[in-house]
């Protein structure tokens, strides 16, 4: 049966979709792991099994297209960071607007999707953009010496799940959540903090580097993913 809808219609709901199964997808994901299953992100956000099948013929594909959301969304915060003429306040704005949306809550999928171009470029050019917020703070003294991109990069990722929020949603305790998303935000500005210059201590160890991510992210061959007993996407 043709689809009489007008053509921007059909556009607007399908984005709508994506942005409903990019959240359904990161809370399915905190719960369940690289397990989750595609009817379970699809009931969560509210959308037909058989419609999201006819967006996207695979679950590699559907974790691909909301990887590329992920990453419009940290460039998108990453620019109004730099946007800001404030260095601290453009940075620290940045961090915390990735963490309240979950970045890095997709994190469970990597190494089961193959990485497309579209996903690389967007890749590239957030970092670059980090990379511009974190030299801008630090060469205004305002950034905690030895604060590095990847160290940001991973804070945001550990920020940016929430067991306390996970489990009430789990339990269906809708009476709790804005408590524990108020009590979520006061730990985030604790550890924003920290990143401010006036702490001089010297940072453990050496800097991470950016093997913690890239590693995770390639996707391993065939017989080294059935070795390590993990689904294929």
């Amino acid at each position: 049966m043709t689809d009489s809808r007008p053509r921007g219609r059909r556009q607007a709901e399908a984005e709508r979709n994506d942005r409903a199964l990019l959240q359904a997808a990161r809370e399915v994901l905190a719960a369940d792991g690289a397990h989750a299953s595609v009817a379970a992100i699809a009931a969560r956000a509210g959308v037909g099994i058989g419609s999201l099948y006819r967006r996207y013929r695979t679950k590699e594909e559907l974790f691909q297209r909301l990887l590329v959301l992920s990453l419009d969304q940290w460039i998108a915060a990453a620019e109004q960071g730099l946007a800001t003429d404030d260095p601290w306040e453009g940075l620290a704005g940045f961090i915390t607007a990735c963490v309240e949306f979950g970045q890095g809550t997709l994190s469970p999928v990597a190494g089961t999707v193959e990485g497309t171009q579209e996903m690389r470029v967007k890749n590239d050019r957030g970092d670059e953009l980090l990379d511009a917020l974190v030299t801008r703070a630090g060469e205004a003294g305002v950034l905690r010496p030895g604060v590095t991109a990847v160290d940001v990069s991973l804070l945001i990722e550990q920020l940016g799940s929430s067991p306390l929020l996970d489990q009430l949603r789990k339990q269906g305790r809708g009476d709790m959540l804005a408590e524990a998303a108020a009590a979520r935000a006061r730990l985030v500005a604790i550890a924003v903090d920290g990143l401010r210059a006036v702490h001089r201590e010297p940072l453990p160890g050496p800097a991470p580097t950016g093997r913690l991510f890239t590693e995770r992210w390639r996707r391993p061959p065939a017989s080294a993913e059935a070795a390590a007993g993990q689904p294929s996407a």
